[in-house]
C-alpha cells in the first residue's frame, strides 16, 4: 500500500489506517477476541500500518486486544492510543501526573515500550495545553512514546501545544458528510506540518450506504444518541447516499470507497482510520487506496455532500470539542 506522511517529524504510515474502537466499543456488544485478533492481522497482511485504539474503549480491553494482535509485528506497525477521559466517572483529566499513569498502564496493555503516537482524547479546559504538551514532551525524551497527537482540537489550540512540543497529528472526524475541519483547522495544518487523522470516514457507516430510514440500532449503540442518525435525519439523508451509490456504481466502485477516495484526494498529509468489524469491508475500505477520481468526479462529490441535516453529536457530547 502506498504510504503517506504524517506531519513534519518523520511518522510514515499506509495511506489507510485501522480504528480499533468499534471491535469493542460504541457499536453494540464487542467482538469476539479471536474474531477480533483475526481482523486486525488481516489488515496487517493487506498492508495497513497505523492502528488506533485508547483506554477508554472498552474501557481498557480494546488497548489489550490490539497489543495481542499486533505482538508479532510491532516493529513493522504504529500503535496510536489516547489519554484524557475519567475512567469510571465523568469528564476529563489531563493533568502531567495522570498521563504519565495511564501511558505506564497503556504501555502495559499494550505489551510495548513505546506508543508511536500519543492522543490527547479531547481538550481538558481545567489544565492549561502547555502543561499537557511538555508532559508529552518528557514523556518523548523518556522513550516512552514517539509522537504527539490531540484530537478534535481547535486551531488555537493547535498552535500553543505546538509552541512546546510539535503536534504530529490531529485526529477529527472528516468526511463527505462532515467537512467543518475544511473551514476551522486545514489552514493550521498545512502552516505547522500536522497531518490529519481522520475518524468515522464513512459517517460511521451512513456512507456505506447500508443504513436507511429503517435500521435500528443496538441498545449498546451510541448512534442511538446522535441526531443526525435519527429516524427523520436518516430519510433525509438518504438522498446523499443515494446519489454517492449511483457515482461508485458509474466509477466500478463502492460507496465506502468513492468516500474514502475522496478523503485522500484532499491533501497528501490525511489518513484516514476506518473501522469495521468484518473481514469483507476491510477489504472493501483498502480499495479506496487505488481508485484516482477525476475533477468532475471531485466536483460533483462537493455537491452532493453540501446538504447533510442533523448534528454530529448530543448537545452535551458536542461542547468538549474543537476547543
Amino acid at each position: 500500500m502506498q504510504k503517506r506522511k504524517l506531519g513534519n517529524q518523520g511518522l510514515e504510515v499506509a495511506a489507510l489506517g485501522l480504528g480499533c474502537m468499534g471491535l469493542s466499543h460504541g457499536y453494540g456488544p464487542p467482538v469476539d477476541r479471536q474474531e477480533g485478533i483475526k481482523l486486525i492481522r488481516a489488515a496487517y497482511e493487506r498492508g495497513v500500518t497505523l492502528f488506533d485504539t485508547a483506554e477508554v474503549y472498552g474501557p481498557f480491553t480494546n488497548e489489550e486486544l490490539v497489543g495481542e494482535a499486533l505482538a508479532p509485528f510491532r516493529d513493522e506497525v504504529s500503535i496510536a492510543t489516547k489519554f484524557g477521559f475519567v475512567i469510571g466517572g465523568e469528564g476529563l483529566d489531563s493533568r502531567p501526573e495522570h498521563i504519565r499513569e495511564v501511558v505506564e498502564a497503556s504501555l502495559g496493555r499494550l505489551k510495548i515500550t513505546t506508543i508511536d503516537l500519543l492522543y490527547q482524547h479531547r481538550v481538558d479546559p481545567k489544565v492549561p495545553i502547555e502543561d499537557v504538551a511538555g508532559a508529552v514532551k518528557r514523556l518523548i525524551e523518556q522513550g516512552k512514546v514517539r509522537y504527539f497527537g490531540l484530537s478534535e482540537a481547535g486551531s488555537n489550540t493547535l498552535r500553543r501545544a505546538h509552541q512546546v512540543q510539535p503536534v504530529t497529528a490531529l485526529q477529527s472526524e472528516y468526511s463527505l458528510w462532515w467537512r467543518e475541519p475544511e473551514e476551522k483547522t486545514f489552514a493550521t495544518l498545512e502552516e505547522l506540518g500536522i497531518g490529519l487523522v481522520p475518524f468515522s470516514p464513512l459517517g460511521r457507516g451512513f456512507l456505506t450506504g447500508a443504513i436507511d430510514a429503517t435500521t435500528s440500532f443496538t441498545s449498546g449503540d451510541f448512534r442511538n444518541t446522535v441526531p443526525r442518525f435519527s429516524e427523520e435525519n436518516r430519510k433525509a439523508n438518504q438522498a446523499l447516499v443515494e446519489r454517492v451509490s449511483t457515482l461508485a456504481e458509474r466509477r466500478g466502485a463502492t460507496p465506502a470507497q468513492l468516500a474514502l477516495a475522496w478523503i485522500l484526494a484532499q491533501r497528501p498529509w490525511i489518513v484516514p482510520i476506518p473501522g469495521t468489524t468484518k473481514l469483507t469491508r476491510l477489504t472493501e475500505n483498502l480499495g479506496a487506496v487505488d481508485l484516482v477520481l477525476t475533477p468532475d468526479d471531485l466536483r460533483e462529490l462537493d455537491a452532493i455532500a453540501a446538504a447533510v441535516q442533523g448534528a454530529r453529536y448530543s448537545e452535551s457530547t458536542q461542547r468538549m470539542v474543537d476547543r
